[in-house]
């Protein structure tokens, strides 16, 4: 047994400028100081523990033996030790057979939740931090149903992949000055350090470099997808240079993203194009002018996107995505569900539920007639841009010691009633840093182009638009996507997590 150690001697060190940096440091080569300094970045493959753990999947519970690497610090000038910390897990035995994991894909599972600050390791099996997701959910890939199945974690692990997980700043994060340093852009910022770390340490950190799979669920999920999109994009560059983040590309092979939070700007109308009809847990209709006004606004938006549906649909409109979203996702998932019914419990379930009609073995059904069946919302209006700033949200745009800010015209002038008042200068930018859709309209040639994108079909923290202008877009721009909904579940569903495994197998064209 090796004893575990943490990396000192931290020092100073800056990153190359996109240009620079693109997508070097491949695997098998290593970065270091111009001088012959020591790496103060370099991950020692010697100082870890060894641990076991018995790893639940459809085949039977699987013994992973492997080696753990805790509180490795993956940026040079930390702003917050604690949460800027990474732990890697690396199998060598599987059920009593070792395992050479040095060419393995390498999953990045964050356990971002609700924008709140994260801890290293908290997916692995661990608790749900406390308060860490208000809106619901669980980090770290793992599962909203209470089904006792593995996370995505640990399912990698006993398939023989390398797993990082790193802890994050977030928006709950204040200092002694009463500054909140963890909102935007600082999740993705220490996200996009993880990844310059691993390349970094290309030959060290077992596993290929090349094959850096990430994920996430909920505001974990759209950082997962930003990170995919915004490949080594300059915008970042001054912050990652703040906190001494490593001279390397931060490039993903892939993308997997769960119920993703995503495109906060444009969030509150999308929710009301989707929601606004539905009642509140109370049985009342939230402000229904205000409602209609965010609604109004997303079918301006949605047509500006200019984007085309899948299967020849044609483009996405709001008059038409609710069609659209029943056709490509809705019935599909609901026909997967029901066929994997007996008989006697397919007959049951649609004799709760006669608006679905079955025929052919395929479920068919009208948009509003699914709206009536998920019933409540989760969320008031505004659902992201609080008048009363009290969202989440309104917090991961503070700055400062100012806690919580208006990141939306609209909001902003409802409420301060003056229909002129404007955004605070920074807050263009910081949006567009914290979204994966800006990007993806940048089309850089560096991100990812393999997807992963789940949502449930009764997850109303967000709206179903979300995931599929997203998964829109992608297929706009050729990439290798597979999205889908699981049927009737909520937020932070994760129905098919060993095909996911599977999937990361097929894409690298890895098989240990």
């Amino acid at each position: 047994m090796q004893r575990r150690t943490m990396l000192k001697g931290i020092a100073a060190m800056g990153v190359l400028p996109f240009a620079a940096i693109a997508c070097g440091t491949r695997s098998g080569q290593h970065n270091t100081s111009a001088e012959n300094e020591p790496d103060a970045l370099a991950f020692d493959p010697n100082r870890y523990t060894t641990a076991q753990k018995t790893v639940t999947t459809s085949a039977g519970s699987k013994s992973v033996t492997y080696r753990s690497y805790t509180g490795i610090s993956y940026v040079s000038k930390p702003v917050d030790q604690q949460h800027q910390t990474l732990n890697v897990s690396v199998p060598v035995e599987i059920d009593g057979k070792a395992v050479d994991a040095s060419g393995a894909p390498i999953l990045l599972s964050n356990s971002i939740a609700g924008y709140m600050s994260s801890v290293a390791g908290s997916g692995m099996g661990g608790a749900m931090p406390s308060g860490a997701m208000p809106s619901g959910g669980m980090p770290g890939g793992g599962f909203a149903d209470g089904a006792n199945r593995a996370s995505n974690p640990d399912l990698a692990l006993a398939a023989g992949y390398v797993v990082v997980e790193p802890g994050t700043r977030g928006r709950d994060l204040v200092n002694s000055a009463g500054e909140y340093y963890g909102v935007a852009p600082a999740a993705i910022v220490d996200l996009k350090a993880v990844v310059r770390y691993v390349r970094h340490n290309a030959g060290r950190i077992p596993g290929n470099t090349d094959w850096i799979v990430s994920t996430g669920v909920s505001a974990g999920g759209a950082m997962s997808a930003l990170l995919g999109a915004s490949t080594d994009d300059p915008l970042y560059d001054p912050y990652l240079r703040e906190i001494g983040a490593a001279q390397a590309s931060d490039a993903v092979f892939a993308s997997a993203d769960y119920c993703p939070i995503a495109d906060l700007e444009h969030a509150d109308m999308a929710y009301e194009w989707n929601w606004g009809a539905n009642a509140l847990s109370t049985g009342g209709l939230v402000d229904q002018s205000v409602s209609g006004e965010l609604k109004t606004a997303f079918a301006s938006y949605q047509a500006g996107l200019k984007l085309m549906g899948e299967n020849s649909f044609g483009p996405l409109t709001a008059d038409n995505y609710g069609d659209y979203l029943t056709r490509t996702y809705l019935q599909s998932s609901a026909t997967k569900y029901l066929a994997a019914l007996s008989d006697s419990a397919r007959a049951d379930y649609l004799g709760q539920n006669p608006w679905i009609t079955w025929s052919a073995a395929k479920a068919t059904f009208a948009w509003n007639d699914y709206l009536a069946h998920v019933g409540a919302r989760k969320k008031n209006v505004p659902a992201f841009d609080a008048f009363d700033l009290s969202a989440g949200e309104n917090n991961e745009f503070g700055l400062g010691t100012t806690k919580a800010r208006h990141f939306t015209p609209y909001s902003l002038r409802h409420a301060t009633g003056n229909a002129s008042a404007e955004l605070d200068a920074d807050l263009p930018d910081k949006l567009n840093l914290m979204n994966p859709m800006h990007f993806l309209d940048r089309q850089s040639p560096n991100r990812t182009k393999n997807w992963w994108i789940r949502v449930g079909t009764k997850d109303s923290d967000t709206s179903l638009t979300i995931v599929g202008n997203l998964a829109a877009r992608l297929h706009n721009l050729g990439d290798n996507v597979n999205a889908a909904m699981y049927w009737d579940a909520g937020h932070g569903a994760n129905e098919d997590a060993e095909d996911f495994i599977t999937w990361i197998g097929t894409t690298t064209g890895y098989h240990r």
